[in-house]
């Protein structure tokens, strides 16, 4: 499949927010970009089960779920870096950006759901991913980019520049209520 340039895909938000300075260091040969509605078909999820298992919604629930993001703008920023001669997703992250009431109705970035796809690890993508997302969340005014990672992954978040703060807790829905809803 040839490369599809960004102005021939339906965008999540404008290519203008990711940093120029993040993607000149990328390999000639890829490319980053906001996600696209039609990501669906370039192996977005593919590159996501990197990280835990990942069902097949169908293209269908996955636009609904693209379309269910575009509708809270300045809100969601799913990046992806593209492989051009493939035209497949080789690289993702979000950051969403939480409106609070503290801080003078601050702002915290969240980053989540960052992967790489095994093919394409050790060649500096997922920094280029955290470097992207965090000046898109500065940019957007948050006062702190926060992110949550298993133990192992700490070393590589500290040379993104990264500090261990406190901890994370959870509590996980009982897995027959833990259906993603129906959209």
């Amino acid at each position: 499949m040839p490369f599809t340039p960004d102005s021939q895909l339906d965008l999540l938000f404008s290519a203008e927010l990711i940093p120029v300075e993040v993607t000149k260091q990328l390999p000639s040969e890829l490319h980053m970009r906001p996600l696209a509605s039609t990501d669906y078909h370039r192996a977005h999820l593919a590159v996501l089960s990197v990280l835990t298992v990942v069902t097949d919604p169908g293209e269908e629930a996955w636009r609904a779920q693209f379309d269910a993001l575009r509708s809270a703008p300045r809100t969601y920023y799913p990046i992806v870096i593209v492989d051009k001669p493939s035209d497949r997703i080789v690289a993702v992250g979000t950051v969403f950006v939480e409106r609070k009431f503290l801080r003078g109705l601050g702002c915290v970035g969240h980053i989540e759901d960052i992967a790489v796809d095994k093919s394409q690890q050790g060649k500096k993508l997922g920094l280029r991913v955290i470097q992207a997302l965090t000046a898109i969340s500065e940019n957007s005014g948050c006062y702190k980019t926060i992110l949550n990672c298993s133990d192992s992954n700490i070393p590589f978040y500290e040379k993104c520049g990264f500090q261990k703060k406190e901890n994370e807790m959870a509590k996980y829905a009982p897995t027959e209520r833990a259906q993603t809803p129906r959209l």
